[in-house]
């Protein structure tokens, strides 16, 4: 394993000095990113066993392959990650499986939820909401039951508690109750889903993430806001993400002309003229807690990496397992940045895609964890004033990432 990290450093460096990096650095921290996630994944897929002639394999095609090749390469090896952990909580909650044990006696729940995750100051309290008509009927089981019993099938699952991350923001942090392998799937980013159409429904627009520091941007600027989804829940439920209130910020002092100019062109749409779409989702997701991950302090290294994952719509059966639901009506529609905004410049066609995909984000390991804090790089841009406690893991992925 050593020799496929080293060789792997290797290659990003040669990667780095070519002379695409001049002139489009975002998408060389894209393929770079790409690169790794194909290292990573695929010799999860082939598994410990493999031997220094796979380990070379595996490098040579990550040397030779395109990007094209290698994301589909991903997606796949991600997918059959999702299919097993769908099919562990299947055999989990489905009443007609045969569990090999009786409930587990879990303690008492606290009361109050966590105190604060990592990518935030506060999240939202969750309500427990009784099972609709609709929803399947599961075994009665808790979500700490769910996750003790992922664990027992996976080796691993996920726990919140008191960050190790050395700052008083830190909060709760994330940790890994158990052992995963490199390349492995850590956890699902939950919540809701805004492509750059819908950008001004995220509450709080312009200024998303000034009282949510739940956001997440993918490089095809897909944000996911997992505040509404907090800590999960305990049963198997329709849910559409817009149980957490509206925040519109009070803006106090003389607007200047450029302020009426940016909330002219900013100002935010009510949700409820198009709403998020209702889904049927396993709130008791053990692995729904990417949002609590921790950036590490100066000293620490990260220990996950982000993943855009397209889920295959048509594959029903594992739907509700997946965290997340979409923001709008769903239809492709181009985009145009000009500055700090999004503009439609038309549709793309079809409305309906002849393969429907739920853009989501999972957090994959970059080495072998165990009975740990994970801890994820933010590469929060360096063009603006970032928070005391960030330090940058590499200060030029961030200026690449945010190019």
């Amino acid at each position: 394993m050593a020799s496929l990290f080293q060789k792997f450093q290797k290659a990003v460096g040669s990667l780095a000095k070519s002379p695409t990096f001049a002139k489009d650095p975002r998408h060389l921290q894209f393929e770079a990113d790409i690169n790794r996630l194909f290292l990573y994944t695929s010799y999860n897929r082939v598994g410990k066993d493999a031997g220094d002639a796979d380990i070379e394999e595996i490098i040579d095609i990550a040397s030779k392959a395109s990007l094209a090749d290698q994301q589909e390469q991903v997606q796949e090896n991600i997918y059959s990650q999702i299919k097993t952990f769908c099919a562990l909580m299947d055999d989990i909650l489905h009443p007609s499986c045969k569990s090999t044990e009786e409930p587990l006696n879990s303690p008492t729940e606290k009361a109050a939820g966590p105190r604060r995750s990592g990518l935030s100051l506060a999240v939202g309290s969750n309500s427990s909401m009784k099972v609709s008509p609709g929803v399947p009927k599961t075994k009665p089981l808790k979500l700490s039951e769910v996750s003790q019993r992922i664990k027992d099938l996976n080796s691993y699952t996920l726990e919140l508690k008191a960050s190790q991350v050395p700052h008083k923001e830190a909060g709760q942090g994330l940790f890994i109750n158990g052992e995963a392998n490199v390349g492995a799937i850590i956890a699902f980013y939950p919540g809701v889903v805004y492509t750059p159409a819908y950008y001004r429904y995220i509450p709080g627009y312009p200024k998303v993430n000034a009282h949510n520091p739940y956001l997440i941007t993918r490089y095809d600027g897909t944000i996911i806001n997992a505040q509404p989804w907090g800590t999960g829940g305990e049963t198997r439920e329709v849910w559409d993400g817009l149980s957490v209130p509206e925040f519109r910020p009070n803006i106090q002092g003389a607007d200047t002309g450029s302020d009426r100019v940016w909330k002219m062109l900013s100002k935010p749409l009510e949700a409820t003229r198009l709403g998020s779409n209702a889904e049927v989702l396993e709130r008791r997701n053990p692995l729904a807690f990417a949002h609590y991950a921790n950036h590490p302090a100066k000293g620490m290294e990260p220990n996950v990496m982000v993943c855009s994952y397209d889920f295959p719509l048509v594959e029903k059966d594992m739907r509700m397992y997946i965290p997340n639901v979409v923001f709008g009506r769903g239809e492709e529609v181009k985009m145009k940045r000009f500055g700090s905004f999004w503009f439609k410049s038309g549709t793309s066609g079809s409305n309906v895609s002849d393969n429907p995909v739920l853009k989501t984000l999972v957090l994959v390991a970059t080495r072998d964890l165990s009975n740990e804090e994970v801890l994820l790089n933010y590469r929060l841009s360096n063009a603006k004033k970032r928070p005391a406690w960030y330090t940058p893991v590499d200060e030029e992925e961030d200026r690449r990432r945010w190019s």
